[in-house]
């Protein structure tokens, strides 16, 4: 049975989910994360006419969130050249046979400024969710430190959202919009 083709236009963004085929694990180490975000540059750099922009990215464990925003081409080719030769530097390393993916990614697009700013947000938030740090900055396979100003931006386009916020103190502005989705824990 052929595969249904992902519905797309140019010009479009969109929130891409991976996950880990049996939602295993498809990073064990930071050599693993590091490579996937080499991949996610060399396929900026190899799709570099079709100009795709990486908005925010978080690398979960199991799972990776990516917002991109396209311009001529479907964001299928870009991901599944960084997810094909991911899979093949896991199977390698690990010995792994098999799917390393669950499915091919899934898309959300984005239709709204309001759903650009939330799904910035969710992907930021994201390491918070699952209990693994407090705070998002100190999550370190994530964009969001290059947000706030902690680290040097690559690979991203923080500009895209940060635009939604005014020029002076817009990063402050950003991460007081991110954490204001961070629920506060009471004791009880």
């Amino acid at each position: 049975m052929p595969t249904l083709k992902v519905p797309w236009f140019p010009g479009s963004s969109c929130h891409i989910t991976a996950r880990g085929n049996h939602r295993n694990d498809i990073f064990r180490d930071g050599e693993d994360f590091q490579y996937y975000l080499i991949l996610i540059e060399e396929a900026l750099d190899h799709f570099k006419y079709d100009e795709y922009n990486i908005i925010c990215y978080c690398l979960m464990d199991n799972h990776v969130h990516i917002l991109i925003e396209t311009k001529d081409k479907p964001p299928g080719k870009f991901i599944g050249r960084v997810n094909a030769m991911y899979a093949k530097y896991f199977n390698k390393k690990y010995n792994y046979i098999g799917h390393l993916f669950q499915d091919r990614y899934h898309p959300q697009f984005i239709e709204t400024d309001a759903q650009m700013l939330e799904a910035s947000r969710y992907i930021h938030l994201n390491p918070v969710k699952a209990n693994m740090v407090e705070k998002p900055e100190e999550y370190q396979w994530s964009s969001y430190s290059m947000y706030i100003g902690e680290r040097k931006e690559k690979i991203i386009c923080s500009d895209k959202i940060l635009c939604y916020f005014k020029d002076a103190g817009k990063r402050a502005l950003y991460k007081n919009f991110v954490e204001s989705g961070i629920k506060v824990k009471i004791d009880a």
